[in-house]
């Protein structure tokens, strides 16, 4: 028999000989054994590691028995193979007392780690053919998915995961590096595939994104950006992220040409990530320790049953343990998990401290008083073996007997639930060998100033791991039975229960006592935001308990913010919104603000902006208004500095109109109104908030406030004409009930305009008739000459491309509409109508056959419509002219003008305008009537 050459990690686990010949390894867990073994190659890995990583759920109480038997097997199978000679050995460790095992193998025989050394050696390459050469050689490793064959342990899971996110790494370099030799064809054939197969890794798509435009395949490019948008949109919920839209933006440009050798090198290999619990670098214990006292047994919470995810957590705190006398902070808000984190990875690393583990539950945030910090002294101190006898009297000497007692040890101090730095400080251990976690709901940055802590913030779980939390807390008898036959219902909880533990684990304990209700039944409960907080209790635990905790500790300014936030009707808030509902100068609120997101009860997203959950919400909205203070008007105040931030949004979306409507009679004026430097940011504006803007149209309807209700949703026209085929209907027609109680002509014939024109849009003709026919006279009724002008161009483009029958002459009557909407909109003033009229004008007019008055009425309207009108509209009207003139023979002018709106449309990503440009373009080289050629829907308002 050939010697042993070759541990197989990257697929399925494997030992072949130097004959090709395979082992008969025997069962998954027995893989599982080796595997993890083989990931740490020369390494002890102890008892519970392996035995975390043979089990998924809850191990026999024999397991240390059959993993020993696995053990036995294994090392018959080596040395039949003649194991010695090829440098491989399964040896137990003897240096820790935990009775792990190790496997000695040279390290050129584990696949892994042959694939983490061409890796690096790719990366050291400065020439790109020879990257090129190494990451080839490494990605050939691969056969499969890593570790298969093994059982699916969270650990066995989380290395598998980690070698996978390097194999695309070397892919995604590989691609790069054909793109430096300049073979863009090579990029694409090694990224296509893997694309395919990872739909929402963005950097992958970007750079075959990339990759299509320098080979010059620029609709496949762009066809792969919209796929990987529409699966973004409807897995995920999210919009792509700037790598994979400046990719998008690029090939759009045609701006792709190869840039210098400049791509970075991929994340290695080595080290922790690809292990499923790494051991951090042993930090050397000074020579001699103390043998008196001798730490006693003490106490310690037992592994939380039922824990999942946290990958990418625990890996930080893997990394942050490496450093000498490492301290972390693990931080996040009421019910996160974060003491289950800091207990699981305690269980997890339990051989590192082969001096012990301490736990201490500070009660910064308890029903109970906060721990004195001499009590707290005096506990640990009897930890670690000191009698009471021989204990110091003052909190100094406490302290410092404790620093001297834990100089030489290598222990983990676990400080539970710290609400200040200073209660935590005197508790820090001394010496390089122990390490400290500390949880706590506050960021604590002054531990993290003085003494170098490193922070793990903890948020809520995504939706899977919400899910799988759901179902391992249910259990192996209940939990796959129920998340496996709702699956939907139970991705719809774990929403509800807003990837908060404790919310799931309390919905988990309500469906185990009545498993027969389903999970879809406790989710339309659930649903209701009135009941919502009373269902997540059970016995004497609640998220509403938890969060009390937490809200009892805030200064009254940040208290009173955090009750009015309940008012809010968003998820998203900035400064001015938390002024408003707080009613207090901007500079006053900032340190509320400042306080719940220390305390996690809203949660820093960006600079200035901050986002408050859906259980926080319903909590803020349940506490009581003291009786010294009134909340009766923090709705109101909510509304009008919303209506007052759409008027300066609206004003930035379209630069040179005038705003649809007024604020309504008594409405407050904020201190400061949100800026708006250009349309982009207007409009991205608008699309963040329109769930709180339909929202507070809700609220607003359900307080009887119509004047508020029915502005909230007409002022909100820039971005429905933007994405008029974006589901608009539903929030129109509440907006037209609005204006209708309000008694309000005007408002009602804007809403009616408004609402035919995206009812046409979706292809409901008959039904947007009805509305754009009574505009007019709704308008002319409240004396108002500027939406008289919108109804009537609204309703003359709806018969310009429908037409009805039984209506007569419908070219002629579309062409009398419109010249009455062009007096009107003149008689107003409104330079921004009188252009939007003569855009309809000309389009009516070259589609009738008379491009002398389209190219007089496009000429008139690209007058009018200079700067600060927005682009999109002149590019139009230019499209409109040189199509006119192209119609006319005059064709070298229409060339000229046609160019020019290409060129505008392009430098303002205005695609459809780009399209129609050059479809107009093609047409007039072609000799194609231009009459006849494709012009863009037409720009419409409210």
């Amino acid at each position: 028999m050939g010697a042993l050459v070759d541990f197989r990690l990257l697929g399925s686990v494997a030992v072949v000989t130097a004959d090709g010949r395979e082992l008969a390894l025997g069962s998954p867990k027995r893989r599982s054994l080796l595997a993890t073994l083989a990931l740490n190659p020369g390494a002890p890995v102890g008892i519970d590691r392996l035995t975390e990583a043979l089990w998924e759920e809850e191990p026999p109480r024999h397991a240390r028995t059959v993993i020993h038997n696995h053990v036995s097997g294994l090392r018959a199978v080596l040395a039949e193979h003649r194991a010695p000679e090829a440098g491989v050995e399964l040896a137990t460790d003897g240096s820790g007392g935990s009775g792990g095992y190790l496997l000695r193998v040279p390290e050129a025989a584990v696949d892994a780690r042959r694939f983490e050394r061409l890796v690096q050696e790719a990366d050291a390459a400065r020439e790109p053919d020879r990257a090129v050469t190494a990451l080839r050689e490494a990605l050939a490793l691969w056969r499969g998915p890593a570790l298969a064959g093994t059982e699916p342990s969270l650990p066995l899971q989380c290395a598998a995961r980690a070698l996978e996110e390097l194999r695309l790494s070397a892919v995604e370099e590989l691609a790069r590096a054909h793109g430096r030799l300049g073979d863009h064809g090579a990029a694409v054939g090694v990224l296509a595939a893997e694309a395919a197969l990872n739909p929402l890794r963005e950097s992958l798509v970007a750079a075959l994104v990339t990759a299509l435009g320098r080979a010059g395949r620029r609709p496949e490019a762009l066809e792969w950006f919209h796929r990987a948008r529409r699966t973004l949109a409807e897995q995920l919920g999210i919009d792509p992220g700037a790598e994979l839209a400046e990719a998008h933006e690029l090939v759009l440009l045609g701006d792709v040409a190869p840039g210098p050798a400049t791509a970075s090198g991929p994340a290695t290999a080595s080290g922790p990530a690809t292990t499923p619990a790494p051991a951090p670098a042993p930090v050397p214990a000074p020579a001699a320790v103390p043998a008196e006292p001798v730490p006693a047994p003490w106490p310690f919470p037992r592994r939380p049953r039922g824990f999942s995810g946290r990958e990418d957590e625990l890996a930080a705190l893997d990394r942050a343990a490496r450093a000498p006398g490492a301290i972390t902070v693990v931080t996040g808000g009421a019910g996160v998990g974060k003491t289950a984190l800091a207990v699981h990875w305690a269980h997890r690393r339990q051989a590192d401290f082969p001096d012990g583990r301490l736990f201490v539950d500070l009660c910064g945030h308890s029903p109970l008083p906060e721990r004195a910090t001499g009590a707290v002294l005096r506990e640990l101190l009897l930890a670690l073996g000191l009698p009471a006898e021989q204990m110091p009297s003052s909190p100094e000497a406490l302290a410092a007997r404790y620093r001297e007692l834990t100089a030489g040890r290598r222990m983990l101090i676990v400080l539970d639930n710290a609400r200040r730095s200073e209660q935590v400080r005197p508790l820090l251990p001394d010496g390089d060998g122990c390490v400290t976690l500390v949880t706590s709901r506050d960021r604590l940055g002054g531990l993290v100033a003085s003494d170098a802590a490193r922070p793990v913030p903890l948020a809520e779980l995504s939706a899977p791991q919400s899910v799988s939390l759901l179902a391992t807390t249910l259990g192996p008898d209940l939990g796959p039975d129920l998340v496996g036959a709702e699956p939907e219902a139970a991705a719809r909880l774990a929403r509800l229960c807003d990837g908060l533990p404790l919310a799931l684990r309390l919905a988990a304990a309500r469906l185990a006592t009545c498993p027969h209700q389903g999970l879809a039944a406790l989710a339309d409960e659930l649903a209701d935001e009135q009941g919502r907080l009373g269902l997540l209790e059970v016995e004497d635990t609640s998220v509403a308990a938890a969060l009390a905790l937490t809200v009892q500790h805030l200064s009254t300014p940040a208290r009173r913010l955090f009750r009015r936030l309940g008012t809010h009707t968003g998820t998203t808030l900035d400064s001015r919104t938390a002024a408003a509902l707080a009613d207090v100068e901007l500079p006053h609120v900032a340190g509320a603000l400042g306080q719940l997101a220390t305390a996690h009860l809203v949660v820093e997203i960006d600079r200035d902006a901050y986002t408050l959950h859906d259980l926080v919400r319903l909590y803020a909205r349940s506490l009581r208004t003291p009786p010294e203070e009134d909340d009766s008007d923090t709705l109101p105040r909510l509304l009008d500095h919303l209506l007052n931030t759409l008027l300066a949004a609206s004003a930035a979306a379209e630069p040179g109109s005038e705003p649809c409507c007024e604020l309504p009679a008594g409405a407050r004026r904020p201190v400061e109104v949100r800026p708006f430097p250009d349309r982009a940011s207007a409009l991205a504006w608008y699309a963040a908030e329109r769930d709180t803007l339909r929202g507070a149209v809700e609220a607003a309807v359900g307080a009887g406030l119509h004047d508020r209700a029915w502005r909230l949703v007409l002022l909100q026209w820039p971005l429905i004409v933007w994405q008029v085929r974006d589901g608009w209907v539903p929030l129109l027609e509440h907006g037209l009930a609005a204006a209708e109680a309000d008694l309000d002509p005007g408002a009602q014939s804007r809403a009616r305009a408004l609402l035919g024109w995206v009812l046409l849009e979706e292809g409901r003709p008959e039904q947007a008739l009805v509305h754009l026919e009574r505009a007019p006279g709704l308008a002319a009724l409240a004396g108002d000459r500027s939406a008289q002008a919108v109804a009537l161009v609204n309703l003359a483009a709806a018969l310009a491309r429908y037409g009805r029958p039984g209506s007569g002459n419908v070219p002629a009557r579309v062409r009398d509409l419109l010249g009455s909407a062009l007096a009107l909109a003149e008689q107003a003033g409104r330079a921004d109508l009188v252009a939007l009229a003569r855009q309809h004008l000309a389009d009516t007019c070259l589609a009738g056959g008379d491009p002398e008055a389209a190219a007089h009425h496009a000429a008139c309207g690209l007058a009018v419509a200079e700067p600060p009108f927005p682009a999109a509209r002149r590019v139009v009207l230019q499209t409109l002219y040189g199509r006119a003139l192209a119609a006319s023979g005059r064709r070298a002018e229409a060339t000229r003008h046609l160019d020019a709106a290409l060129l505008a449309a392009r430098a303002h990503q205005y695609d459809e305008g780009e399209a129609a440009a050059r479809a107009a373009l093609r047409a007039l080289s072609g000799g194609a009537g231009a009459a006849r050629g494709h012009h863009p829907g037409p720009d419409r308002r409210c």
